[in-house]
């Protein structure tokens, strides 16, 4: 079967006054259709970099990429990409906002208007369809940005620090909100976090970067025993210990 996503051989420099500076080296990796990938290391390591070079917001320097087995050139509508903060805005309703990523592409067809409205049933926010965004929750936020990139169909989401601005307990559910979400569209899924424990529940394959320039670590498939796998259920296995452990150790952070 054809990835999802092929990365060979990318490195990222920039070319400085003071010299040439790489975020990134020789990144190789696969993302299968349907996987939820990881990506941690530390701070600077080139983690939101790698993401927009997916993207093809970002050229690298060398090295290939390719989408379902066609090289990468640009954006590509196959791609959707969740940021940090939710970015919704307080001068459109929650509906309006959901229909944003359609109205930019000339996608606004009374189907994909039902399409959009579906979503917004089956994961809890209807009835909240004329609300602001101030007037829902952070986790209800996350949902309706999901929702907005899931509009546009996209095949893979790009999820980078999607959760970092939440408190943590809201954090813990919206894990299990979007999960489940990504999950029942059939959705690809590569999420670059600074969160090891979020990372370990949520994805079933984890990429572990070096320090800046980035390179690959280590790689560790992730397996839990449980029938219906949920991230809150992950952190609770007897596994999620030793994963961690053994990415908290490849990270050698000191504090």
């Amino acid at each position: 079967m054809v990835p999802a996503v092929k990365i060979e051989n990318i490195s990222k420099c920039y070319h400085t006054p003071h010299g040439e500076n790489c975020a990134l080296s020789e990144i190789s990796l696969e993302v299968r259709e349907g996987e939820f990938i990881g990506i941690v290391g530390p701070s600077g390591c080139g983690k939101s970099t790698l993401l927009s070079i997916i993207a093809g917001l970002l050229p690298p320097s060398k090295g290939n990429i390719t989408i379902f087995g066609q090289p990468l050139r640009g954006v590509n509508p196959k791609i959707g990409y969740m940021l940090q903060r939710d970015s919704l805005f307080e001068w459109r309703t929650i509906f309006k906002n959901t229909l944003l990523g359609l109205e930019i592409q000339n996608q606004l067809t009374p189907d994909r208007i039902r399409d959009v409205e579906h979503l917004l049933m089956k994961y809890g926010l209807s009835s909240f369809r004329d609300h602001r965004p101030s007037q829902l929750s952070g986790g209800m936020r996350q949902r309706a940005s999901l929702i907005r990139t899931l509009a546009v169909n996209p095949d893979i989401l790009l999820l980078d620090e999607a959760f970092s601005a939440l408190d943590y307990q809201t954090r813990l559910a919206v894990n299990d909100d979007i999960y489940r979400i990504i999950k029942s569209e059939g959705k690809t899924a590569v999420m670059v976090t600074h969160d090891i424990a979020e990372a370990i529940s949520m994805s079933e394959r984890l990429y572990v970067l070096s320090k800046r320039p980035g390179e690959i670590k280590l790689v560790i498939d992730i397996h839990f025993d449980m029938k219906n796998r949920t991230p809150l259920q992950s952190r609770e296995a007897p596994e999620f210990r030793g994963y961690f452990n053994r990415v908290w150790k490849e990270l050698d952070i000191h504090v």
